[in-house]
Order: C-alpha cells, then sequence, then structure tokens
C-alpha cells in the first residue's frame, strides 16, 4: 500500500526524523492560507500523487510570492500530471502540499528495503541525491553503499558509521545522519514497510539533515496489525475494481491486455499469465480468487473481470484441491447467467470433483470453450480475443 509525500512525512515527525514544515491544501486558497501560517519568503507547491519523477513532470514549483502560490496551486490542482511512473495515461492531481523553502547544501540518497535473497533489510545511501537512483545503479553501482541489517542484531550505530562514512559525511552533520538513519530504520520495521525512500536527504547550509521527500509502501500483508496506517489509504489512486475486489477477498490487479483471467492461487495465476504471452495474448488483469471461494466470489470476480472494456474473452484456470472443482462450474455458470456473459469463455478445470464439475458446465447450456490442458486453454483464449 502507498501513501502521499505528505502522509510519509507526517509518520517520519512521530520518528524524530527531520522533515520541512508544510501543510495540505486542495484549493488555492487554502494553499494560500498553509503558506500564511508557515511564514517565509519562498515556498514549494509539490503535486500528491502515488508516483515519482513529478518534479520533471511539472508537478513541483517553486513560489516566491502568496500570489505565485495562489498561482501555481491553481495550475497543479486538477492537472493531469504525467510521470515515467504514472504511464502515458498520467493521474489527475486533488491535493499540493505546500512547503517552507531549505538553503539546500548538498542532496543524497537514502533507502530500505528488503532483499529477498538473503532474507535481511538492506539500507542503502548515496552521494547522488535527486535523480534517478535506478540510473546510478546501472551506471555507476559503486556509488550506491549498502549496509546490511542483521535481523537478530537489528540495526546498530556501525551500520548508520557504514552509510555515512561512505557518502562522506562527517562531524556534526555525521551525528545527525547517524540519527537520520536510525530513525528511519524504527520507522520501517515498526509500521511493516516494504520500502523507505529518501530522494533527496539533503544537508543545509545551517547543517541540518532532513528529507527533502519521501516515500513509503507498506506491506498488505501486515496491514491488520496497522489501523493507523489502513486509514491513510487514498481510494482516488487506487483503481474501482481493485478496491471492489479487495472488499471479497480477492487479489486483482489490472493490466493492460485483452484476455480476462480468473485462477485460483497466486502462483498458478502467474503462470496462467506467462503462457497467455508465451502464445501471442495479453493478459487484462491478474486475479486470484483464493482457495475460500464459493459460489458468490466467483460470480464477483467475473462481474469485476467485465468491468474492464477491452476484454475480449474470459480464461478460467481452476486447480482444484481446498477450491472444488464444482463450486467453481457452480459460480462460473451462476455468473455467466446473472451477468449475460457475451465474451468467448474458456474453462480448464483439473483436480478434486474435476468430472462433476465438468459434467455441470456441459449440462449448462452456456457457450463454454472447455480446455483440456493450460497449453490448450491459452492457445483458445487467444484464437477467441482475436475474434477467431
Amino acid at each position: 500500500m502507498n501513501v502521499h509525500e505528505y502522509q510519509a512525512k507526517d509518520l517520519m515527525r512521530e520518528f524524530k526524523i527531520n522533515v520541512l514544515r508544510g501543510g495540505v491544501a486542495t484549493t488555492p486558497d487554502e494553499a494560500v492560507k498553509v503558506a500564511q501560517v508557515l511564514g517565509g519568503k519562498i515556498w514549494v507547491v509539490k503535486a500528491q500523487i502515488h508516483a515519482g519523477g513529478r518534479g520533471k513532470g511539472g508537478g513541483v514549483k517553486l513560489a516566491k510570492t502568496l500570489d505565485e502560490v495562489k498561482k501555481l496551486a491553481s495550475e497543479i490542482l486538477g492537472m493531469t500530471l504525467v510521470t515515467h511512473q504514472t504511464g502515458p495515461e498520467g493521474k489527475k492531481v486533488l491535493k499540493v502540499l505546500i512547503e517552507e523553502g531549505c538553503d539546500i547544501d548538498h542532496e543524497y540518497y537514502c533507502g530500505i528495503v528488503l532483499d529477498r535473497s538473503q532474507g535481511k533489510i538492506v539500507m542503502m545511501a548515496s552521494r547522488e541525491g535527486g535523480v534517478d537512483i535506478e540510473t546510478v545503479a546501472h551506471n555507476s553501482p559503486e556509488k550506491i553503499i549498502k549496509a546490511v541489517i542483521d535481523p537478530a542484531v537489528g540495526y546498530t550505530s556501525a551500520a548508520g558509521r557504514k552509510l555515512a562514512y561512505g557518502i562522506g559525511m562527517e562531524g556534526e552533520t555525521l551525528k545527525k545522519a547517524l540519527k537520520f538513519f536510525e530513525g528511519l530504520y524504527q520507522l520501517y520495521t515498526s509500521k511493516d514497510c516494504s520500502i523507505a525512500e529518501i530522494n533527496p536527504l539533503v544537508t543545509t547550509k545551517s547543517g541540518d539533515v532532513l528529507a527533502l521527500d519521501g516515500k513509503l509502501n507498506f506491506d498488505e500483508n501486515a496491514l491488520f496489525r496497522h489501523p493507523e496506517i489502513e486509514a491513510l489509504r487514498d481510494p482516488t489512486e487506487e483503481s474501482a475494481q481493485e478496491l471492489e475486489a479487495g472488499k471479497f477477498g480477492l487479489s486483482y490487479i489490472s493490466l493492460d491486455g485483452n484476455i480476462g483471467c480468473l485462477v485460483n492461487g497466486a502462483g498458478l495465476a502467474m503462470g496462467t499469465l506467462d503462457i497467455i504471452k508465451l502464445h501471442g495474448g495479453t493478459p487484462a488483469n491478474f486475479l486470484d480468487v483464493g482457495g475460500g471461494a464459493n459460489k458468490d466470489t466467483v460470480e464477483k470476480a467475473f462481474s469485476i473481470i467485465l468491468q474492464d472494456k477491452n476484454v475480449k474473452a474470459i480464461l478460467v484456470n481452476i486447480f482444484g484441491g481446498i477450491m472444488k472443482c464444482d463450486i467453481i462450474a457452480e459460480g462460473v455458470i451462476a455468473a455467466a447467467k446473472s451477468l449475460g456473459l457475451t465474451v468467448p469463455l474458456i474453462v480448464r478445470l483439473e483436480g478434486t470433483n474435476v468430472a462433476l464439475g465438468k459434467k455441470m458446465l456441459n449440462e449448462s447450456g452456456l457457450k463454454i470453450i472447455a480446455a483440456d490442458d493450460l497449453a490448450d486453454a491459452a492457445k483458445k483464449a487467444v484464437a477467441a480475443a482475436g475474434g477467431k
């Protein structure tokens, strides 16, 4: 789960991580009021969307007067901001963050991720801040300093020193950086983050170390422990289908193809997407109904898939274990009849009660294309989506 920059910074303040003072506005007049409260002679107007690259896309502007704050806020609010992370369709800006300006001395990068290959948290820092860290990693990997954190030990000052010395910090700035790194680690672990990224982390000419920008992602599987994080979810930043699917315990991700997929099990779902691509098709979604689905859940899954007007065929791929094939068949039949299904439906069933499931489908009177195996199902789905 993602949160906005202003929400990430509120969480950082809880962990004594230095950030600039600021406030959120949804109208130009609110933006001016925030700037007046902040005081000063310079402000930054920042679009709030769940995507990076906002500055390059025109979503971060500097204002030197209150009139400029109002003008820039009116330009940014309501705009469709296109960045390298939004795709060509972009995202509509509904909020702006107004922050006080600061006298930057140097821009750095700091990030924390989980290295699944090691099963350990990795903290990273670089002197090359304010740019795409992926580019630095590709062109100059030696400029990224890494500290691997042993889960049995946790964060240590040695890890912080490795990062701080590695990016050239010293004296009082180094001490402040150590405090910053420790606070970010505590935030990452305490709130079950999957990513914590500060780009840029800056030092100011007055000697402060602070987060000029901040990105926090959270592990969806741990949100039951953090209702305060769940409360930060912004429905306008997520697709209506994904939100609806979540209410029914379905894992749904919209893609850009034309073959809808209904599968049980995330691994089988990924394999289904791969084999569709192998045979020349393009999946329209990832949808895992899980092992505990029932007739109503399957029917809801179909309705969510059919909300995508690009879907030209639906492939149902079920391996019945906990989820019995006859239950899936019952749901497929009910959904097809109640929704007035018009797109081709390809079904591949294997596992528990498969004979009963196939019998129910055959006797349903529906025009269902049966498949013998996954490769056969994929070929038939690709052909059907192409109108063949």
